[in-house]
């Protein structure tokens, strides 16, 4: 075989490279060897252009070894070989003692930045915000704080999850926005570790969070962390607050036991269940309970009003001109929406959705109420069986028919379309027995995103129609949840604008980017479940009190937040003032908090919803409008 002709720059290329591979002492030689050809030429220069050199050649080598060593640090002393030597000994030890010694220096301080970025260093605050976990719920809850702090002067929260430190503080800062006055501090490490919940502070804190993540051991996460919490604070000593969620309530009692006493534990599964249901008899009411948790627009704050005391509870709704009134907490318990002639005694609170803590201000709005405005309270309409569709199945699917079991009217139905396996027919079998007689359940086969499917349901004659999406598959890589349940509405969306009529759908959603790409109709309504319950632990962090109001608000037999139309409470055509909406709802026995304008239902954010308008504000009533009040059905 013929030998290949290789070219003189390849093959000193490859001896170069060669060389270089022997490690660190061919490395070092080439460069001495490469500061020796450029700095002796650079010295010769210097001394032979230089007037002053002396003329014996030995004496300028001589000046030419001195600008070398000066150059390299070599000393550059001139005599007998070996003082020369011994000058070169000398600069050499000198120059691997300052290497050495910078080449430590560096190596502690990268130790210590590497160290740092880790987010293993003890969190020196007071009075802050830890939140343990790291899901969805963790940009709302961060987001949340930050509204929250917006005035204080020293506000932190520090947030810890098994993530690195750099990515979730670059994540953290895309998602939640700005930041304004308050400090985010990341810390890295399993929330489950005591130890590395020390690094928190947790015993100075002023209320610690504790975010359930989306694998199916979620709930027993939370309560293990939980118990990691209590033997990293003092045994003695004051302990913070903790609000934590749990998604199976089967869980609710021992995280409640590992929580103590002071600890606020919610059903993430069933407030998204309950307010599924509530948006579904009424489409919108997810937008209220939006506006009334985020701390961006108005929300629910107790105080006291001395004047009020032993006055009537109907004189406090008319007695705040830019706040509403809705209840009142005794002792610990909220009484929402109380008769109006319930005395008002010294030690009561007044629970009252306003701007902020000190916008609460009294004066009498009685004067501006217009009597002639108001609407005759007639008979109620005596509800009428319900006919709802459910599309999909997943572990809230239960929750949802047992929530509808509590609400609707005897003769009720759900019809269930999934396509679920033998599990799926279980547990429909198993809601199935426990709704009762009240309500009948129906499971049909079939794929939601196929169009045949929808095309074989009359759509139309559902009173609601509610979307759920799948639960991911344990141990199996998830997609994005919202892909199906995004296809299901696309459908849907079609058979609205086939036959020209709105179809009452409610969707819940996981991912709230989501809700941008979803095609809605007008009488849709889309209840992201994570959002919601990132919001109603912020709010409860602000105000532990707050915990037993949602409770009552949310829950399926209480006393809660409900729209009705604008007609059972003024004329239609009239132009009159909110303060005569109130009046009226008074007379019903409700709270009027607000309501919702159909001119502006298609408009964003908002879509027609303005929760807590000024009582003087004036506006012409439509026979489309809707009341926002918190009231019984």
């Amino acid at each position: 075989m013929a030998q290949r002709c290789t070219r003189f720059g390849d093959r000193a290329r490859y001896w170069f490279d060669s060389t270089l591979a022997r490690g660190a002492s061919a490395l070092v030689g080439w460069m001495a060897l490469l500061c020796l050809a450029v700095v002796v030429p650079a010295s010769a220069v210097l001394v032979w252009t230089d007037p002053d050199a002396p003329a014996p050649l030995t004496d300028r080598l001589a000046e030419v070894w001195h600008l070398t060593g000066e150059t390299l640090r070599l000393g550059g002393a001139t005599g007998t070989p070996l003082r020369v030597t011994m000058s070169v000994l000398l600069a050499l030890v000198a120059l691997l003692y300052v290497s050495t010694l910078v080449g430590l220096i560096t190596t502690a301080l990268t130790e210590r930045l590497t160290e740092l970025r880790r987010g293993r260093s003890t969190v020196l605050e007071q009075g802050h915000v830890v939140v343990l976990g790291w899901s969805e719920q963790v940009f709302t809850v961060v987001s949340e704080l930050v509204a929250a702090g917006a005035n204080q002067r020293r506000a932190a929260v520090a947030v810890l999850a098994d993530q690195d430190k750099t990515a979730m503080e670059e994540v953290l800062t895309t998602k939640a926005g700005p930041l304004g006055r308050t400090r985010l501090i990341c810390r890295s490490g399993p929330i489950t570790d005591p130890a590395v919940l020390a690094l928190t502070s947790p015993a100075t804190a002023g209320v610690v969070l504790v975010l359930p993540h989306d694998e199916p051991d979620a709930d027993a996460e939370v309560v293990k962390t939980l118990l990691a919490l209590r033997a990293a604070l003092p045994r003695e000593g004051t302990r913070p607050p903790v609000v934590a969620a749990v998604r199976d309530g089967r869980y609710r009692m021992a995280a409640c036991l590992a929580a103590g006493p002071g600890g606020v534990i919610l059903e993430s599964d069933t407030v998204t269940a309950r307010l599924i249901v509530q948006a579904a008899r009424r489409p919108g009411l997810s937008l209220v309970h939006q506006e009334l948790l985020d701390f961006a627009g108005d929300e629910f704050y107790l105080i006291t009003e001395p004047s009020l005391a032993g006055r009537p509870f109907g004189d406090a709704l008319l007695y705040y001109p830019t706040s509403s009134v809705v209840g009142m907490m005794r002792g610990d318990t909220p009484l929402l929406n109380p008769p109006p002639q319930t005395p008002i005694t010294p030690d009561d609170l007044l629970i009252v959705i306003t701007r902020d803590d000190d916008t609460a201000w009294p004066a009498d709005c009685a004067e501006l109420v217009e009597k002639s405005a108001m609407a005759a309270v007639g008979p109620s309409t005596p509800a009428r069986p319900e006919r709802v569709l459910l599309l999909g199945w997943n572990r809230r699917a239960p929750l949802i028919v047992d929530q509808l079991r509590r609400r609707v009217r005897p003769g009720s139905a759900v019809d269930v379309v999934a396509d679920g396996g033998g599990a799926t027919v279980r547990q429909v079998s198993e809601a199935d027995a426990h709704s009762g007689t009240d309500l009948t359940m129906t499971l049909h086969r079939g794929d939601v995103t196929r169009p045949e499917t929808l095309r074989r349901l009359d759509v139309h004659s559902y009173d609601s129609v509610i979307v759920l999406g799948q639960d991911p598959a344990p141990g199996q890589p998830s997609d994005d949840p919202d892909n199906r349940t995004l296809v299901t509405l696309l459908l849907l969306r079609q058979l609205e604008e086939a036959t020209g009529c709105e179809l009452p759908v409610v969707t819940e959603l996981i991912d709230d980017r989501n809700r941008a790409l979803a095609p809605l109709g007008p009488g849709a309504d889309v209840i992201i479940s994570g959002k919601l319950i990132g919001l109603l632990m912020a709010q409860i962090s602000q105000n532990r009190h707050l915990a037993a109001v949602f409770e009552e608000l949310f829950s399926a037999d209480g006393t809660g937040v409900r729209m009705r139309p604008a007609t059972d409470y003024v004329l239609p055509g009239r132009e009159t003032s909110f303060v005569t909406v109130v009046a009226a709802a008074r007379r019903r026995g409700e709270c009027a908090i607000g309501y919702r304008s159909h001119d502006d239902s298609s408009t964003g954010p908002g879509y027609g919803v303005r929760i807590n308008p000024p009582k003087a504000e004036r506006r012409r009533w439509t026979v489309e409008d809707e009341v926002v009040v918190v009231g019984r059905d």
